[in-house]
């Protein structure tokens, strides 16, 4: 397995090409960048920036792991209103766009939400949810399949998809090599257990992100660094290795909550040498 770090975990304000030397200078193999509303990769940017940022990759010796971004909270495609649906739609067409232009093979993908974090935003009723997101994956499969590159469905807080069997058939519902799952282990922890989740999703299982959580907290402050929390590791490693994952494992930190500096970058690094045996 390869191990990657994803662009979140770097303090704010830093650049592109900032985060890349340093998580080459960590003993990263590769980084998950982020597509943003605005900004240095963005729902604007076109091929000749993007080949830019491909290029200081290259140049780093990292390459790409995948493309997140964070917008499907702001336009889930399971909202009841069309355009906000067919705005997230779009989203995920840039994404696979300029995913093809960095060269990676996977986009972060949140399949919509029955409720998110904001208490004040719409809660959407579960089996409609379901619904609206199986139809738009449905027909996004043949852009993902068009370019070759996984519509990766992230396990989130979002009150859908809650069991590893739900979300198995909802992969299989739509039916295709190019739409698959992200697997997030940090996140399953407040529910389940995640070597649950890899051996039942098995090869549906595209991409897949180490966080650590101690189900005590309960709370978004119950995301620690790794090792510190009750995701075991010594397991998911076996249970990824029996299913056959050799992909990249990415960790996706949240430094402000524990840092000020990017020490979290080089302490993860270890970290997970440690869960992978390196």
């Amino acid at each position: 397995m390869k191990k990657g770090i994803n662009i979140w975990s770097f303090q704010s304000g830093m650049t592109i090409a900032e985060c890349i030397a340093m998580a080459n200078d960590a003993g990263y193999d590769g980084i998950e960048l982020s597509l943003d509303e605005e900004g240095e990769l963005s729902l604007n940017s076109g091929e000749k920036e993007v080949l830019r940022i491909k290029r200081i990759a290259e140049d780093e010796g990292i390459e790409i792991a995948s493309l997140a971004t964070g917008l499907y909270w702001k336009y889930p495609v399971t909202s009841s209103d069309p355009g906000i649906r067919q705005k997230s739609k779009d989203i995920v067409k840039k994404q696979l766009a300029i995913a093809a232009y960095l060269g990676t093979d996977g986009i972060l993908v949140v399949p919509g939400a029955v409720a998110g974090f904001d208490p004040k935003g719409e809660v959407v009723q579960y089996d409609v949810a379901y619904n609206r997101a199986l139809e738009a994956f449905t027909e996004l499969k043949a852009e993902a399949e068009s370019a070759k590159i996984s519509i990766c469905l992230e396990n989130v807080w979002n009150k859908f998809l809650l069991s590893p069997l739900e979300m198995r058939d909802f992969v299989d519902k739509i039916n295709s090599p190019y739409v698959g799952v992200y697997l997030d282990v940090g996140n399953i922890i407040y529910t389940g257990y995640p070597e649950h989740w890899i051996r039942i999703l098995g090869k549906r299982i595209r991409k897949v992100h180490f966080k650590d959580f101690r189900r005590s907290v309960g709370t978004l402050e119950g995301f620690v660094d790794l090792l510190a929390g009750d995701v075991n590791f010594p397991e998911v490693i076996r249970a990824l290795n029996e299913v056959g994952y050799d992909d990249y494992v990415t960790a996706e930190m949240i430094p402000n909550y524990t840092y000020h500096t990017n020490q979290i970058i080089y302490n993860t690094s270890r970290s997970m040498d440690r869960i992978l045996g390196r």
